[in-house]
């Protein structure tokens, strides 16, 4: 019988095992926005001082994780400009515990499902689980989208941090692991979605109704907005992936 593509996918014991400097997990964070293709080869890193705030960690720390990633290939610094992606692909690395085309394989519709099973319920218990410290960070991760303007890349790095830090609260590991992986299914589609005018702010609209539940502990209100937030991500991306693939039906016919 064959095995789901998820569940083949092991993720690197070792790594996880190893003691990590905060350079090296940003250089991780860094390399899963490429994997799942937030970041796209060409891509202008927004600034150290920027990436230190959403990241919350120091300058220091950002340049050090991409100084890592430019030895690797993956980053090219260039003096007097921003760093920028290189064109490489890291779709295969485990974002948690599989890769974005271990997600991407799956159609829209199961992996919806999989997010109303799951996701809700992870959010539900983050609602009574979560501390101020988390709040505190979803306060300023808020502040750091309201200020981001259009830029779908920059408002996405921390719609993913927000996301991230809410399923953490859950209290339990593997759930809040296996919802971000779920998360990343489709990021180029979402990419493109939140770059259509007013997308960044209906989303906005949807993080701080989804803060608000979550600093009055409120499990209902936390499930209610997550479900609508959910339905409006499930929406854009039915839209995008049927236009692709009427457009690619016609190159067809065309050919």
């Amino acid at each position: 019988m064959d095995e789901s593509p998820i569940l083949t996918e092991v993720p690197n014991i070792a790594r996880s095992l190893a003691r990590r400097t905060a350079r090296d997990v940003i250089a991780e964070k860094l390399m899963v926005l490429i994997a799942t293709n937030m970041l796209r080869p060409g891509d202008e890193l927004p600034g150290e001082r920027e990436l230190a705030n959403v990241l919350h960690v120091s300058r220091e720390t950002v340049r050090g994780a991409i100084q890592t990633l430019a030895g690797q290939g993956i980053i090219e610094i260039s003096h007097g400009s921003r760093s920028r992606v290189c064109k490489v692909d890291l779709s295969h690395i485990t974002v948690t515990i599989a890769s974005p085309n271990a997600i991407d394989s799956y159609d829209l519709e199961s992996v919806h499902a999989a997010r109303l099973h799951i996701e809700l319920k992870v959010v539900g218990d983050a609602a009574e689980r979560i501390d101020e410290a988390t709040l505190a960070k979803l306060q300023a991760l808020l502040e750091a989208q309201r200020l981001g303007g259009d830029d779908a890349m920059r408002f996405l790095i921390c719609d993913r941090e927000f996301h991230v830090a809410i399923y953490r609260a859950c209290g339990n590991p593997l759930l809040a692991a296996f919802v971000t992986d779920l998360y990343t299914y489709m990021m180029h589609y979402r990419r493109n979605a939140m770059s259509k005018p007013g997308a960044i702010e209906a989303s906005y609209s949807d993080h701080l109704s989804i803060f608000e539940a979550l600093a009055r502990h409120d499990r209902e209100a936390v499930v209610a907005a997550f479900e609508h937030h959910l339905t409006r991500i499930y929406e854009t991306t039915r839209i995008l992936l049927a236009t692709d693939k009427a457009a690619q039906a016609s190159e067809h016919e065309e050919i």
